[in-house]
């Protein structure tokens, strides 16, 4: 442990924390859409689903996100795990799930538009997108299979 001593559990433990709220909302959203998109635009039922994907948004991913990155990039450099081929695996994926952040924000944004241009069958496929990023950062960290 080269710089953060004692705190490097806190820090460790800081980091699963909120990869598990990340990762919860990143499954929400999508469900979310799903059921949105069955909303007539403009309806009182759409304003309820705008108003839940923003708090789930801004109350729970964009913090997650920020928070999740900050005490990754601490262990990296604690770790000096740059150096491992486990972590340039895990760091592709994390950036994998960072850029569908991005776009759970921007297709947010879409519906709030009254814009619906995905299927609730391709919201669905969507959904499974964190799941087998997380199985595979998870097998890249605690297998470190190269």
């Amino acid at each position: 442990m080269a710089y953060l001593g004692a705190a490097y559990l806190w820090v460790k433990a800081a980091h699963v924390i909120f990869v598990i709220f990340l990762m919860a909302g990143l499954f929400m959203m999508p469900r979310f859409f799903v059921y949105h998109q069955e909303s007539a635009p403009g309806s009182d039922e759409d304003r309820k689903w705008i108003a839940r994907e923003k708090r789930l948004l801004k109350i729970i991913l964009n913090p997650s996100l920020v928070l999740t990155w900050i005490f990754g990039l601490m262990l990296m450099v604690e770790l000096g795990a740059w150096s491992f081929g486990w972590f340039h695996l895990k760091l592709l994926f994390v950036l994998g799930l960072s850029a569908y952040h991005g776009w759970i924000a921007g297709y947010t944004k879409k519906l709030a538009r009254g814009q619906r241009t995905l299927t609730d069958k391709q919201l669905r496929l969507f959904n499974e997108v964190p799941g087998i990023a997380a199985a595979v950062i998870v097998i890249a960290v605690i297998v470190k299979p190269f």
